[in-house]
């Protein structure tokens, strides 16, 4: 079988990626491809993988060039992206990525949450974080995604050149400027002349990026192969649906993003809220209550009727009410099409993989909604299971006491706060102030201890029955 390769000149650079996985090439480079159809520029993308060379090794054979699948309800489709130059492995040539920082006018970012080395509770720089040490003893030689930034800034300021544009496109609130807060912490930490610079000059627009895209297998390589007649290593699949909202802020010039359907706007905020907790929010929820009841993906979860009724009802009685809409905007429209999207059969987006990284992701996706809750004087019992149900997932063990692989960068204090009492272990629970900040409310510890209790002695889907 002949191998996908590149057959037009790779495009000069003007984008640096921090973090190149799946997500990323299936959205933010399929819009760089487009604006530079619709309207030109030089915006080739030049990759960075932070950590392992696997996704290097996969795409330099092809010259940067992979396939991105379209898995709609009715059948799948198909294009070719060449917008990838080359992919660099930050540790084995550290100097090669700061030479294509310096060089870039926009760098971009999907890091997940745990690549910002921050305390999620607080947003603050995690100054005792390993590759955060590292960067303060060696600022010559980074070793974080905030490292790399902080140093190539420096090399622009030194070398009397303005500032690239960072544009964050993690599931963060406020990326943006969370970004730019961790970057003036290690900055200020190294000179702070440097980052008084970063302030004044540089630009930090804040995101929100939507589009479902399931971890690429062995099927899908082999089923992308009988799709085009080529063998391609490293094709991403991923769902009809797309959104890009940026905050119209840039530090010097942009690919034409417009033209490829992004929205440019004053204020991200209202579409990230109402991304992070109507979608992200409820997928986290779905992926534990889920995993916990069998279901291997989200389509399989929704397909259990005590859990696609447990999801309407977040959405309508805990998420919404508490939710600002943007403009033009139906919410519950948006919940209404969140729902197809999730019953997509096409779409295998596994629960364990959604469910990763969960002390990452709490605070703002399900956390948040909570304390809003509580403000306007609701007690959101649905919420409560979902934090419940992530409490039982990482205590590595099923409700049937199977093993679970648990993926999570605090997975041995959260494994624990096992065995105990359900108010026992809740407590423990909520004592990691870096998921659940330095003085929970009262409130939390009591709907917690109920919940985990109703999980605990009737299952995740009769629980979730009980909350509606």
């Amino acid at each position: 079988m002949t191998r996908l390769t590149r057959t037009t000149p790779a495009p000069a650079q003007g984008i640096v990626h921090l973090g190149l996985g799946a997500f990323f090439r299936a959205h933010g480079a399929l819009y760089v491809e487009e604006a530079m159809a619709a309207s030109g520029g030089d915006w080739g993308i030049t990759g960075v993988s932070l950590k392992s060379p696997g996704q290097r090794d996969r795409l330099a054979p092809q010259c940067g060039t992979y396939t991105a699948v379209e898995l709609g309800p009715e059948g799948e489709t198909a294009r070719h992206v060449s917008v990838i130059r080359e992919v660099l492995v930050a540790p084995e040539d550290p100097a090669a990525v700061l030479a294509a920082l310096r060089t870039a006018r926009l760098v971009t970012l999907t890091i997940t949450e745990k690549g910002y080395c921050h305390i999620p509770a607080t947003g603050r720089l995690d100054l005792a974080h390993p590759v955060i040490r590292a960067d303060l003893a060696n600022p010559e030689a980074p070793a974080s995604a905030i490292g790399y930034l902080t140093r190539a800034l420096a090399a622009r300021r030194d070398a009397g050149e303005p500032p690239f544009t960072v544009l964050s496109c993690d599931n963060i609130p406020g990326n943006g400027a969370l970004l730019r807060g961790l970057v003036l912490e290690l900055a200020g930490e190294i000179d702070p002349a440097l980052a008084a610079w970063i302030a004044a000059e540089g630009a930090f627009p804040s995101s929100m990026v939507d589009r479902i895209v399931p971890a690429t297998t062995e099927a899908d390589i082999a089923r992308t192969e009988a799709l085009t007649g080529l063998h391609d290593a490293a094709p991403v699949m991923h769902e009809p649906f797309r959104q890009w909202v940026i905050e119209d802020h840039f530090a010097g010039p942009r690919p034409d993003l417009a033209a490829a359907g992004a929205e440019l706007v004053e204020d991200v905020t209202p579409f990230e809220h109402m991304k992070l907790r109507c979608l992200n929010g409820t997928h986290s929820a779905l992926a534990y209550l889920g995993y916990l009841s069998g279901a291997e993906t989200i389509s399989d979860a929704v397909a259990h009727p005590a859990l696609a009724a447990y999801v309407r009802h977040l959405w309508a009685e805990e998420i919404l009410p508490v939710l600002t809409a943007p403009p033009g905007t139906s919410l519950p429209d948006y919940a209404d099409a969140l729902f197809r999207r999730y019953a997509n059969p096409a779409i295998r987006h596994r629960t364990w993989q959604i469910a990763m990284d969960g002390s990452q992701k709490l605070p703002q996706r399900l956390l948040g909604t909570i304390g809003e809750n509580f403000s306007a004087g609701r007690s959101p019992r649905g919420l409560f299971l979902a934090v419940a149900a992530w409490m039982i997932y990482t205590s590595g063990r099923d409700l049937h006491g199977a093993a679970i692989d648990v993926r999570d960068p605090l997975a041995d204090r959260l494994g624990a706060c096992w065995p105990g009492a359900p108010a026992e272990v809740t407590a423990r629970y909520l004592a990691i102030e870096e998921v659940f900040g330095p003085a929970p409310d009262p409130a939390l510890a009591e709907g917690l201890t109920a919940a985990l209790t109703a999980l605990l002695t009737s299952g995740p889907e009769t629980a979730a029955q009980q909350v509606i």
